[in-house]
C-alpha cells in the first residue's frame, strides 16, 4: 500500500509543460527508481514532489492527505527527505559533528548504525572538506536518512562517483532502504545500477510517463527501447 504518491502532476514554465499528468506511487520497503534522458523532467519531478517547485496542477499525497502545498521543512518534519545532485555537508565540520547536530534536530535513535552502514567510521572526525568526494555523497545518503523518514527522494546520489563507487551507493541504498522500511525514488542516470537496485521503474519522456513496471518489464518495452535504451536493453 502506498504512502506517498503523487497523480495529475504538471508543471508549467509560461507555455513549456517540463511536466504532463504524471503519476506515482511509493512504497514502504520498495525502491522505486526513475531514469530518462535529458530533458525528460526528471529533476523537475523530484522538485515538486519535494514541494521545491510548486506544481501547476495535481495532488501530492502523504498518508492519503493532500500536501501539495506543504512546504519542504514541513515535509522533513512529516517524515518526507530528500538529497540533492549536488553535496549539501558542511565543508568546515567534522562528519560526526554534523551528523549529529542533524540527528539531535530529527530525533534519531540509531545514528551509529547509519554511520557503520555507510562505512563512514574511519572518517568521522574529519574535516567533510577534505574528505574524498565519494564519501562526501555517502554523508549526503546519511544526512537524508537521519530521522527515520518514511519517503526518501534521492536525487542522483551516484553524481559524479566512479563506476565501483556507484555500486557501492546503491548498494548501501538498498540495504537502508530495505531495512528501515523507506519507501524510496530514486532518480539516477546509472540506468544499469538503477535496474540492479530498484523494485520498479518508471520512464519519463518529454514530461509525460512512458512507462512503469518491474525492471524485466520495463526493459523489454518497446517504446522505453526506442526512446531511450536503444541497444544496450
Amino acid at each position: 500500500m502506498s504512502i506517498f504518491s503523487a497523480s495529475g502532476l504538471t508543471v508549467r514554465y509560461g507555455a513549456l509543460a517540463a511536466l504532463t499528468d504524471v503519476a506515482i506511487e511509493l512504497e514502504p520497503g520498495v525502491v522505486h527508481g526513475v531514469i530518462g534522458p535529458n530533458g525528460a523532467g526528471k529533476s523537475t519531478f523530484i522538485d515538486a514532489l519535494s514541494g521545491r517547485r510548486r506544481p501547476s496542477s495535481g495532488v501530492v499525497r502523504l498518508d492519503g492527505d493532500d500536501i501539495t502545498r506543504r512546504s519542504v521543512r514541513w515535509r522533513r518534519a512529516h517524515g518526507v527527505s530528500r538529497s540533492f545532485q549536488r553535496t549539501s555537508v558542511f565543508g568546515s565540520m567534522t562528519v560526526r559533528t554534523q551528523l549529529e547536530m542533524i540527528a539531535r534536530r530529527n530525533d534519531e535513535p540509531d545514528l551509529d548504525e547509519i554511520v557503520s552502514t555507510l562505512g563512514l567510521d574511519e572518517v568521522q572526525d574529519q574535516v567533510c572538506s577534505e574528505i574524498a568526494y565519494g564519501t562526501q555523497r555517502s554523508v549526503d545518503l546519511a544526512i537524508a536518512l537521519i530521522g527515520r523518514p518514511r519517503v526518501v527522494l534521492l536525487d542522483e546520489p551516484c553524481a559524479g562517483l566512479v563506476a565501483d563507487e556507484s555500486v557501492r551507493m546503491l548498494e548501501h541504498v538498498r540495504t537502508l532502504c530495505t531495512e528501515r522500511d523507506v519507501a524510496a525514488l530514486l532518480v539516477e542516470h546509472d540506468v544499469e545500477g538503477v535496474f540492479r537496485t530498484c523494485d520498479v521503474i518508471t520512464v519519463l519522456d518529454l514530461g509525460s510517463v512512458l512507462a512503469t513496471g518491474a525492471p524485466a518489464e520495463v526493459r523489454a518495452n518497446p517504446d522505453v527501447v526506442r526512446a531511450y535504451l536503444g541497444s544496450a536493453a
